[in-house]
């Protein structure tokens, strides 16, 4: 915003209350910056203070920001296991079935679109660093890579990383890599 100013100042074209209306919004955009870098020093403050949000960060996907929304907003023990948190969340694929043959459909969307978008940002920079080659890349999502798309795949991802924040806050255990199979 600020190269845009400096040029929005040397423009002799630009009448002079559009150009004192820029700047208007640029010094709005500056105090909104400002606010959103304060709050974001709150919430890495409260992550380092918060032990259950400490031990969900250890999750691939799971960032600071992540962690501490889950460890604040989620109560593990209004669900009866992981499947039902991620039922929760919205991460599961609504059924359409009739006559005895199973269809499912997309992902139902239902509760928390905040904590859902959190899981599938993560999930998806998950992904992205995924290769075949790489350590920490799991098998079966290289596989799932292999034949489905990639927003899918970040889908079923996301569903599984719910499981794994339910079940450590649950049981308050730390976060336990699954072992790379080659």
């Amino acid at each position: 915003m600020a190269a845009l100013l400096t040029e929005l100042a040397a423009d002799t074209i630009i009448p002079a209350t559009a150009r004192a209306m820029f700047e208007r919004m640029g010094a709005y955009i500056d105090v909104l910056d400002q606010q959103i870098e304060a709050v974001n020093e709150e919430l890495t403050e409260l992550h380092k203070t918060n032990p259950v949000s400490q031990l969900l960060a250890a999750i691939p996907g799971v960032g600071p920001l992540g962690a501490i929304t889950m460890a604040l907003t989620v109560q593990p023990e209004h669900f009866k296991s992981g499947r039902h948190f991620a039922v929760w969340l919205g991460l599961t694929p609504q059924e359409q079935s009739t006559g005895g043959k199973q269809r499912l459909g997309k992902i139902s969307k239902a509760g928390n679109k905040r904590l859902r978008q959190l899981l599938f940002v993560g999930a998806m920079s998950v992904i992205r660093f995924a290769r075949p080659g790489s350590k920490s890349a799991l098998a079966w999502l290289l596989q799932l890579l292999e034949r489905k798309p990639r927003k899918l795949a970040a889908v079923a991802l996301a569903n599984k990383m719910a499981r794994v924040i339910w079940a450590m806050m649950a049981r308050g255990e730390a976060y336990r890599r699954q072992p790379v199979t080659a």
